[in-house]
Order: C-alpha cells, then structure tokens, then sequence
C-alpha cells in the first residue's frame, strides 16, 4: 500500500498510479505535474515550490480589492440559502486583509453534476488547511459556481449507475429560456418531479437514498433557479467542512469587478491577442492551446435583453448579436449597468481573482489548460495570478473490485478500453502453462516441416509448390480454430472470473469513460452516504502526479 506523508497511516488510498500511464491525460497535465520547468514560462508559479507559495501570498495580501463589499456580498447569499454557520464564518473572514482564498469551481450540473465537483471540492478544503497551518494564515475554501453559461446542454443531465452498474442518464427537460439565456435566469418547473423519480428508480436500494433524494428535493423544487438549487445542494454537502459556495451571476458582484469590463471594452481584442500569441507558445512547446478566440472576439457577453450574447468588434463599434452600436454607448452601459454584462472563459478567473484574494486555483485538467494562456492577460489587467493546483483524481471502488484487480494483478488503465480485450488477455493468462507456447511452437514447427517439403515436392513437380503454401495456410488456419475453442472454453469454465472483470470495468470505466467524469455525486451519496464527504477530506492525498482508487 502507498504511503502519502499528508494522510494518516490508516487510509482509504488502496493504490496510487502515476498518471502518465493514463492515455487520456492531457500531456500539459502530465507535464505540469511531474516536469514543471518544461512549462514554467506559462504559469506564474509552481505549487510545488514553498518559495512559490510565500511569494504568492505576499502578492495576493497586498493587492487592493473591495473585502468588505465581498464579505458583504458572500454574507446575504449565504443567508438566503440557509448555508451553515461554519460556511458563514468563514466568509465573513474574507474581510481580513490577511486572510486568502483557495478557489475552485464548476458549472451548476444537475443534481452536483460528475464525481469530479466533488473531488474539486475537497482538494480546495484540504488544501485550503494546509495552507493555514503552514503559514499561519486563514485560507478559506471557496466554490465558483458558474451559471452564467447558456450552454443547456452542458449542465441538464445526470448520469448513475443502477444495481446492476448499468449507467442511466436522466435528463430534465428544457426549462424556458434554455439554450440562449444563462443557466442561473432558469427556473426549475414541475419536470423537476419526473427527473428525480427517475433517479430515484435508477439508483440501488441502500440504506442512504431516501435521505439523498429527500435532500435533493428540497434543493430542485419548482420555483427555484438552476444555479441556486446547485449552489444550496453544495452547502448542505460540505457548508460545514468551512466551504464558501458563491453563485457567481449574482448581479450584485458586477459593480465589484466592473472596471474590468471596462477596460476589455477601452481596449477592444487586447485580450483576444494575447491569448492567441500564448497559444502559439504552447505549440512551439508541444501543447495545443485550449481557447482559439477570432480576431474579432471581445472577452465580454452582453445580457441586457435576457440572453446571452457575444460581443465582436465591428469597424468603429460593437456588434450584439445582429445590433452594432457605438463604442461609446456601450462603454456607458458597463459602467452603469455593469449587470448586464458577462466575462467569457478568458476574462472569468480575473473576474474571480480581482474579487476575490485567491493565492490558488484548483483546477480540473481543461481549466489547466486554458489558464496557460493567461498570464499576459492577468498582467495586464493588473490582477494577481494565482497558483494552479490539479484537483484530484481518484476511482471510488468497493472491495470486491479491489480485491479483483489484486489478484490479477491487473494494470487499472487496461479496463478503460469498452471492449474484451483485457479480459481475453486475462483469460489467457490463466490457461495452463505451456498452452500458449505449445501453440506457437506448433504453428512453427508445422511451418518449418512444409518449408523444407517444398524442395523436395519441387524436384517432383515445381507446379506443387503453391499446393504445399496452401497446405500451410489450412492447417496454420486449423489451428487457429483450436486455439480458439480452447480459448471459448476457459471463457466458459471461469464465469466468475468474466462476471469480476466486467463488473469492476462497469464500475470503474462506465461506457469506457473515467468514472470520475461521467458518473454523478448522487450515485456515491447513495453508495456511501453523506459520510463519504468528511472521508475525502481527511483520507485524499494532495499528490499532484497520481490517480487515487479509493474505498471509502
């Protein structure tokens, strides 16, 4: 068993697996992780480095921003949402000058969204503590819930896993406004009641699902926004763990951080810019960059109408959707009526980082990415550029699972591909020994036997040399056909060996996708209950490099 040197001895870790034997895993990720001065001049510091950390601290401490306007702003959200007293204190710590923030985030997903919210969400705690303890500060763990997007498709289905480990998605049905206006305007309706019947039946019978669905029913209820239903299930899980959910389209953030708009407005495409020529500097270092933004692209949606629209830059003015207006007119509008107006995925971490003092992002593996094209931007902006940390990646397996990958001493990555392929393999290996050589040896032997026939067949008639070639071919072909009943056959006799892989596959790769991205917070509740929370956090190393199996 792995030793972690931040986790106790007795842990949940059943094995930690480099993550550069994951073929899905970005390289940046793999290089920022295990060989970050490959890609230093990308980011403004490595997490490794306690320098690092100390120089950061510093930066974010002394940068100017409005604590007490945010502290204020955390405080009623809070309220409304009935969040836990350790959230609120901890908010309301934001006000101290010395005190930082460890942030991370997510879109609102139905019901918590995939198994990585989450893992997210805990890495930011942890986190957040460690820093507190080593240098004597507070840092508090914040949760960036990003409901600003339009993109409905993103966020309005959930995935689980039944008795069986048969992967179901409930989905809801489009809400009014869905698909143009921002996740966060959308009202949930009465389709509320048949998704989450549909959960409910998806999910196995335990001893926690009746209290997970109660509990998700008192969040998505009719009459409640997507984003605050997202928000409010956040608080109920981990409030008490000391975390800051903030709904980031609150109207009431806007003033705070409405100097940004302005200036991306006084300097149209700046932005654009340089993250089109930081993107040029991943390709020169192997990297593909994540954002290719147009020429014409402002790093602003405009939502005054309702919807969400793109701003382009168009001759002397701003094209909104078919409308071009003045510069001037718009300019006015973000000063005034900053509200009305949304950061796209280039200027959304400086919204975050001028509101809040955040001396570290957690980031999943696509937001790794794209904020390797920041730097210039945050510079020049004049916002700080916080540490990036990796979240966590981890499986949560039971034990039977375990106990399977154990004995075979199977590679965990081997059950990603969704086919047999590894089980074949397995199945094999466990023939009787010298089978397979047998074989081969077989199929040589009977080769090397016609070859040296065929002189002997050609100075009886040369014509008979195809005729020995075809001979090979049949009886090459006649063992194949053995090998492969033999092969049918121990797939026949080991039935419990198919049912182990193909359950632990289910379990770890649904469909052949990581199950951290696919499979939703709600299955694990209902596997584990609510105390799988407080388990993450005090048992999930904070070991950048490595993908976690876990059994809660």
């Amino acid at each position: 068993m792995p030793a972690h040197p931040d986790v106790p001895a007795s842990t949940i870790i059943r094995d930690a697996i480099d993550l550069r034997r994951f073929p899905w895993i970005r390289p940046l990720v793999s290089a920022y992780s295990t060989d970050f001065s490959s890609v230093a001049g990308l980011f403004s510091g490595n997490p490794a480095d306690p320098a690092a950390w100390t120089q950061t601290l510093a930066r974010v401490q002394q940068s100017p921003r409005d604590r007490a306007g945010l502290a204020r702003l955390l405080g009623a959200q809070l309220e409304r949402r009935g969040a836990p007293a350790h959230a609120r204190a901890a908010a309301t710590r934001l006000a101290d000058r010395e005190t930082v923030a460890i942030v991370t985030g997510q879109q609102a997903g139905l019901f918590g969204g995939p198994l990585y919210t989450l893992l997210k969400a805990v890495t930011a705690i942890r986190l957040a503590r460690k820093v507190s303890a080593r240098h004597g500060i507070a840092a508090i763990p914040v949760f960036w819930v990003e409901a600003e997007d339009h993109d409905w498709e993103e966020v309005r289905t959930c995935r689980v896993l039944d008795a069986e480990l048969a992967l179901h998605e409930i989905s809801l049905d489009s809400l009014e406004g869905a698909g143009t206006r921002p996740v966060s305007s959308l009202v949930i309706d009465d389709g509320i009641g048949d998704a989450l019947g549909a959960l409910e039946q998806a999910l196995p019978a335990t001893e926690f699902r009746d209290d997970v669905m109660a509990r998700l029913r008192a969040h998505y209820r009719p009459g409640q926004r997507m984003g605050t239903a997202f928000a409010a299930w956040l608080d109920d899980l981990l409030g008490r763990y000391g975390l800051v959910v903030f709904e980031a389209a609150d109207p009431a953030a806007k003033p705070l951080v409405a100097s940004l708009f302005a200036k991306e407005l006084d300097t149209p495409c700046r932005t654009t810019h340089f993250a089109k020529t930081t993107g040029d500097t991943m390709r020169h270092l192997g990297h593909e960059p994540q954002v290719e933004p147009g020429d014409d692209s402002v790093a602003l949606f405009y939502m005054g109408g309702g919807d969400r629209v793109s701003i382009k830059r168009r001759d002397n003015g701003y094209a909104i959707g078919d409308v071009v207006r003045p510069l001037a007119d718009v300019q006015q509008e973000a000063a005034e009526h900053p509200e009305r107006f949304s950061p796209n995925v280039l200027l959304r971490p400086l919204v975050q980082d001028r509101l809040f003092p955040t001396v570290c992002y957690v980031a999943g593996p696509s937001e790794l990415a794209y904020q390797a094209q920041l730097g210039a931007i945050y510079q020049d902006f004049g916002v700080e550029m916080p540490l990036l940390y990796p979240r966590a990646n981890a499986t949560l397996l039971d034990s039977a699972a375990v106990r399977f990958l154990e004995k075979y001493q199977l590679p965990f990555e081997s059950l990603q591909p969704h086919d047999e392929a590894a089980l074949n393999r397995l199945l094999q290996s466990q023939l009787p020994p010298g089978l397979e050589d047998g074989f081969v040896a077989t199929a040589d032997d009977v080769r090397a036997r016609i070859e040296a026939l065929k002189v002997a067949i050609a100075s009886v008639d040369p014509t008979l040399a195809g005729a020995a070639d075809t001979t090979v071919e049949r009886m090459q072909d006649t063992l194949r056909h053995l090998h492969a009943k033999v092969i049918s056959a121990s797939k026949r006799k080991d039935d419990t060996l198919r049912r182990q892989f193909t359950r632990t596959q289910a379990l770890a790769f649904p469909e052949g996708h990581p199950q951290e991205r696919i499979v939703d917070l709600a299955f694990f509740l209902n596997r584990y209950g609510q105390a799988l929370c407080e388990r993450l956090i005090e048992g999930l190393p904070l070991d950048m490099g490595k993908h976690f199996l876990v059994t809660p």
